[in-house]
């Protein structure tokens, strides 16, 4: 999942304990809810960084109902953001550009819990110097982001020109992302769009939602969706869709489905996980199924439209095969 940092740098991260969140351990819960790993989180608690209801605590504290769980990040270290040798999908590079199909479970740049094994770690042992240095150093070339466990397309700028030109276009709403996902339910429509602003949850800090209260920061978010294909599995309906982003808000997609009653398979924040086909199929489902397959934008240097199309991890075209009889 993406981090529930603040946008001040510094501020402190606030987190409520729900009801699925009772009995677990501090440190399972910070792991979960960030993308820290286990250890990075009992360092934080041991080092004071972390509090529950304002009062320090250890990491086996098990949580309570209503928990309020404050927690401080350090900034991230630049000198962390290293070339690494890790495999690289390249759907396409030239000087300007390089095109990549970013795999579940990669991060895409350094940040705390993360200094490495990310995508800009392999980017920075592929490409050398000649990345964009407009994302500073803990993020060269990076012009955009999905979500951890989200797969598929990524543009990443070779040099200052091309970064600021892919940034203009997708400020400008020009830079088409197109993304597969299965969603939980069956669409009474065919296709539709969502108009919801989305922001921080003013309670519940690990997560995104639609914000309709004027008072609480939020920022226009549209989603234009399409339903391809319905199934059914133990009486559970499920409905693969084609969702196209107007806009790029954190979390996007997995927020507008949800807020629609129609949560993504797989997604533990968003209401789509502990289907009885999940528990049938865990080894297929690795995170909310979501890819981002269609990525088309003007070439920075020529002004021509280009067009690049991945295909669907193993597990999420088996889940399709099995639940809808198609092949993507």
């Amino acid at each position: 999942m993406t981090k529930p940092w603040n946008d001040t740098e510094n501020a402190p991260i606030l987190l409520t304990a729900t009801t699925e969140d009772v009995g677990m351990r501090l440190d399972q819960f910070l792991a979960q809810a960030t993308e820290l790993t286990r250890s990075a989180t009992i360092k934080l608690i041991e080092g004071n960084s972390v509090t529950v209801n304002a009062l320090p605590t250890s990491k086996n504290y098990r949580l309570r109902q209503n928990d309020l769980i404050e927690l401080i990040l350090p900034d991230p270290t630049p000198c962390e953001a290293i070339p690494q040798n890790i495999p690289l999908d390249i759907i396409y590079e030239d000087d300007d550009l390089i095109v990549v199909n970013k795999p579940v479970g990669m991060v895409v740049h350094p940040a705390a819990g993360n200094p490495d094994g990310t995508l800009v770690n392999a980017l920075l042992y592929h490409c050398g110097s000649s990345l964009s240095g407009v994302g500073g150093v803990i993020r060269p070339g990076i012009v955009h982001r999905i979500d951890k466990d989200t797969s598929g397309l990524l543009v990443v700028a070779k040099n200052d020109d091309a970064h600021l030109k892919l940034s203009e276009q997708l400020k400008g709403h020009h830079i088409r992302r197109t993304y597969y996902a299965v969603a939980i339910g069956n669409f009474k429509e065919d296709c539709g769009t969502v108009n919801a602003p989305i922001g921080r949850h003013p309670v519940d800090r690990k997560r995104m939602a639609v914000i309709r209260n004027t008072e609480i920061a939020s920022r226009e978010a549209i989603t234009h969706w399409q339903a391809l294909a319905r199934g059914e599995s133990d009486g559970q309906c499920f409905t693969l869709i084609r969702c196209e982003l107007e806009t790029g808000r954190t979390h996007q997609i997995r927020v507008h489905m949800s807020s629609i009653g129609h949560p993504l398979l797989g997604d533990p924040i968003y209401g789509g996980s502990n289907t009885k086909f999940e528990a049938r199929h865990k080894s297929l489902i690795k995170g909310q199924a979501l890819h981002a397959k269609e990525l088309t934008f003007a070439h920075p240097r020529t002004g021509n439209e280009v067009h690049f199309v991945s295909p669907l991890p193993d597990g999420m075209a088996q889940i399709i095969k099995i639940l809808f009889n198609v092949e993507y």
